[in-house]
Formats: structure tokens, sequence, C-alpha cells
């Protein structure tokens, strides 16, 4: 079983913005997204994703919090594009800076769209209680607040959020 060890932070400036060693534009969609997840009809979500030239299935496990099942296999991009057509209920977009700290490397997603101004950074782990730098630029963690998963920003853009939302975390 495939597991992905995962924390998730709000970004503060942009300070990393000097650090990041390569940035790529990521186009997503969800085969089975927040609806199916919200009215318990599905135990994970189906993502299609291109980066790039390549193009993968994602299947995680709903779940909350930084420990989660994810398996994700390869896929032909024009079979992607066609998915993220016809069978999403909408395109998430984002450029995703790669940002190597201290032995680390962050992944921060600069959002677009409907959801721009979000500002995202993400860090694997082997191991869920791993020790991890904390550049001056990464802020609140929010890997248990469902809200700023990819899933839930299709269905609830950032834009659409209050200025309360968007300050205060939300009860786990």
């Amino acid at each position: 079983m495939a597991i992905e060890i995962e924390r998730k932070f709000l970004v503060v400036g942009d300070a990393w913005r000097a650090e990041a060693r390569r940035s790529e534009r990521m186009a997503q969609g969800y085969l089975v997204g927040a609806a199916a997840l919200e009215a318990g009809l599905a135990r994970a979500s189906v993502r299609v994703r291109i980066a790039g030239a390549d193009a993968r299935l994602n299947i995680k496990s709903a779940t909350l919090g930084i420990e989660r099942q994810e398996y994700e296999l390869a896929l032909p991009r024009e079979d992607a594009e066609r998915m993220l057509a016809t069978l999403c209920d909408g395109v998430l977009e984002k450029i995703r800076h790669y940002v190597p700290v201290g032995g680390h490397t962050f992944e921060v997603d600069e959002f677009l769209g409907a959801n721009a101004g979000l500002v995202v950074a993400e860090l694997e782990l082997p191991r869920a209680d791993a020790a991890h730098p904390r550049p001056p630029w990464l802020g609140r963690e929010v890997s248990a607040e469902a809200r700023y998963y990819n899933v839930n920003l299709i269905r609830h853009p950032y834009a659409r959020w209050s200025a309360a939302e968007r300050e205060e975390p939300t009860a786990c």
C-alpha cells in the first residue's frame, strides 16, 4: 500500500521565490471529487493532472491529516486532456515551484483563476513525526483543514471565501 505523508502550510510573503529551482504549470480535475466525498458516496478522490508533458491519474484516500493512502498511474496526455475537458466538474490551475530548504524540497503552489491569491507549501516526509525545516516564509500549518485540499478548492474556490475564512483556522 502506498502512503503519502505530507504537511501543508500557508506561505507568507515572497522570500521563497529567490530559492525556487524550477516551476511548472499544472491543470487538474477530479473524476470523483468533493461532492461525492461530502455526500459519503466515495472513500477516495480520483484526480487527473497534467504537468508539462506528464499526465497522471491519482487516487487518494478521503481522510484528513498528513497520512493518506495514495496511488498514481501514468496516463497518455491526450487521454488526460479529454478527461479534464469532458469528465471533470472543474479544473484547478496552479504553478508549482520547487524550493529546496535544508535537504528537503517544498512544493510551493501558487494558485490561478478562482483560487488566485492562495499560496501553499507542501512537504512530503518519510514519517509523520519527521523533523523538517521552518523557513521564515512558512506560515500556519493547514494539513488538517479540508478547505485547503485541492479537491475542495474546485468546488469552493478561494475567491469566494470571506475575509474571516481566509484568516481563521477551521475546527478539525
